[in-house]
């Protein structure tokens, strides 16, 4: 089944796109020209497979590496198989997918997420951010005292000269700042005191203080 996904993907794909693509820092060099959207929609005809799920992921292909993320079983993903995965990104937008799609709602999902982001690969440390923010959108149930651990990785990591990193902190501290007011007014607090920081902290308190005092 594998074989005739990846022909699938082939068919979808239009190399017209990779240019675009790679101006954005899409596709870490082995992405072929598949949208997202066609992705979702193949996710659709295709169903959950776990065991589909890692041979694509296996596979190297970005787009399918992406479509894993949409077709795994979140029920049967293991901590250990979380680790390998992010292990291999090698793009904010595959990323972005993984967390999103993928590692937030998995049990891992709030270790996962400070493991990650006090760690130096600078797509593993985005990983852990992106992942605060899809759980800080999704987990509606949690208090906010959970998110304070989240709140003090950011105070303590956001000053990175790597954009897809800090970029990824300003993310997280918005989204965990729009739960609630409470939460806004910590983050706008976090956010005024890393505007006094360095070069990337003064970037991520600019950065979301934009959208939390809207």
């Amino acid at each position: 089944m594998t074989h005739a996904v990846l022909a699938r993907l082939h068919e979808l794909a239009d190399p017209a796109r990779l240019a675009g693509m790679a101006r954005y820092g899409i596709g870490g060099g082995t992405a072929i020209g598949v949208t997202v959207a066609e992705l979702r929609g193949l996710a659709k005809d295709l169903g959950r497979s776990h065991a589909l799920a890692a041979q694509l992921w296996d596979s190297g292909v970005h787009e399918a590496r992406i479509l894993a993320t949409l077709v795994e079983e979140r029920d049967r993903v293991e901590e250990a198989q979380l680790d390998r995965w992010v292990a291999d990104l090698d793009s904010w937008d595959l990323c972005d997918q993984f967390c999103q799609n993928l590692v937030r709602h998995t049990p891992f999902a709030w270790a996962k997420a400070l493991e990650w982001s006090v760690r130096d690969e600078p797509f593993v440390e985005r990983a852990g951010f992106a992942t605060m923010a899809g759980l800080a959108v999704s987990d509606k149930k949690a208090d906010d005292e959970r998110f304070a651990p989240f709140l003090q990785a950011v105070a303590e990591r956001a000053d990175d000269d790597r954009p897809i990193v800090r970029k990824g902190a300003s993310w997280a501290l918005r989204q965990i700042g729009k739960r609630n007011p409470e939460l806004r007014a910590r983050a706008v607090e976090i956010a005024l005191a890393l505007r006094d920081g360095g070069p990337g902290a003064r970037w991520v308190g600019t950065d979301a203080l934009r959208e939390l005092r809207r």
